[in-house]
């Protein structure tokens, strides 16, 4: 039965060659349904029970349960399938081939994330003969580099039920059990564009943005003054003025501005709370300008993330890694998982910072000890009751 599944280095090798970009810009956007494919064969073959998730709403995406033994309890090693777009003429080697070179795979993924994926199915490997108590479940999602699609469908849907889950995000194998939310925002403002002789022809958005700017940096240094947690390396939360884009001529008054941001609040902050602080500050400009100003969040957002330091997963996660449980700034599919039930930690091979950037890689020695303690977790949760 397992000859149907590659080694692992085949399976990496295919994967990296498997393209899945996810992205908000719909040219860059591509299906995930190749590389759910070849997991869903590889696993089969090896005897897991398979479900295709295709995600509503969004064509050509699908999430993949594969579940091997049964019960109510069990571990989850969970990744995303697609990738960010990228700059090939930045890479110096083919960003869809898995290059070998100074003791790295590189390839788009490798780190982040499908090489979690061949290491997690060697790992399954080992105790594909064996009776498992409570099962083993690989998850592999759709979209987590853009809307998280894949994983706000399994909320909907309750599913998968397991008692243990360990998203292998790359952090260098230190066990991460608290992390930031995410949310991107919009403000537009529509004004009234005139001839810019005369000031009381039109009703500048680009005068009434200055403002919307104070505020929303006044409103920064109000939260990084009132929020902070020291367990991040950046302690508050941080807004990030992203991008503007406004008017068209210099003798015409500006009769449109747009602004988009990123605001990473610590756990315990309510999105909507802030998305209503905002609104409420801004909308007095409205009467002081003569403009509209609607705001409105870029997509839903992603909760902040955090698990018990001392949870049982945390604890374990330490023994084995030699790593203290740490907080990390980015997102993660952590808090839908969380959601449902599971402990959960972020745990992979990898560093983030070769993540989203050219020649991404995942270092040799790396993979026999991701191995290893996946073994010892399988052992652990999926042989006993």
């Amino acid at each position: 039965m397992q000859s149907s599944t590659p080694d692992l280095l085949t399976m990496l090798t295919e994967l990296i060659a498997t393209p899945s970009v996810s992205c908000t810009a719909a040219h860059w956007d591509q299906s995930n349904l190749s590389v759910i494919g070849k997991l869903e064969s590889w696993l089969s073959g090896l005897g897991f029970k398979t479900e295709v998730m295709a995600i509503p709403g969004h064509p050509g995406k699908a999430n993949l349960i594969a579940t091997l033994g049964s019960g109510p309890g069990g571990l989850v090693l969970s990744g995303h399938t697609d990738t960010v777009p990228f700059n090939a003429e930045l890479w110096n080697s083919d960003p869809f081939k898995l290059t070998e070179k100074d003791g790295r795979f590189y390839g788009l993924g490798t780190c982040d994330m499908k090489g979690f994926f061949a290491i997690a199915i060697e790992a399954a490997r080992k105790f594909i003969d064996k009776p498992l108590q409570q099962p083993l479940i690989i998850l592999a999602t759709a979209d987590e580099e853009s809307s998280m699609s894949g994983a706000r469908a399994l909320a909907e849907a309750g599913q998968p039920k397991a008692r243990y889950a360990v998203i292998g995000e790359p952090t260098g194998m230190r066990p991460i059990y608290m992390h930031k939310g995410i949310m991107m925002e919009q403000v537009r403002i529509k004004g009234r564009s005139g001839h810019s002789s005369d000031p009381a022809l039109g009703a500048s958005a680009l005068d009434a943005m200055h403002s919307v700017l104070g505020e929303l940096l006044s409103f920064r240094k109000e939260l990084q003054r009132d929020y902070q947690n020291s367990d991040f390396a950046v302690s508050v939360p941080t807004l990030n003025l992203g991008c503007i884009h406004g008017g068209d001529n210099p003798n015409r008054i500006c009769g449109a501005c747009e602004l988009e941001y990123d605001l990473r609040p610590l756990p315990g902050m309510s999105a909507e709370n802030l998305r209503e602080a905002v609104s409420k500050r801004l909308q007095p400009l409205q009467h002081t300008f003569g403009v509209e100003i609607i705001t409105e969040p870029l997509f839903p957002g992603i909760p902040a993330f955090h698990n018990d330091k001392h949870s049982e997963l945390v604890n374990t996660a330490e023994k084995l890694t030699g790593h203290q449980a740490e907080a990390v700034a980015f997102a993660t599919e952590a808090p839908f998982l969380q959601g449902l039930g599971m402990d959960t930690i972020v745990m992979g091979p990898g560093s983030i910072d070769q993540a989203h950037q050219p020649d991404e890689y995942l270092a040799f020695d790396q993979i026999k000890p991701t191995v290893a303690v996946l073994e010892q977790l399988i052992a652990r949760y999926c042989f006993s009751s």
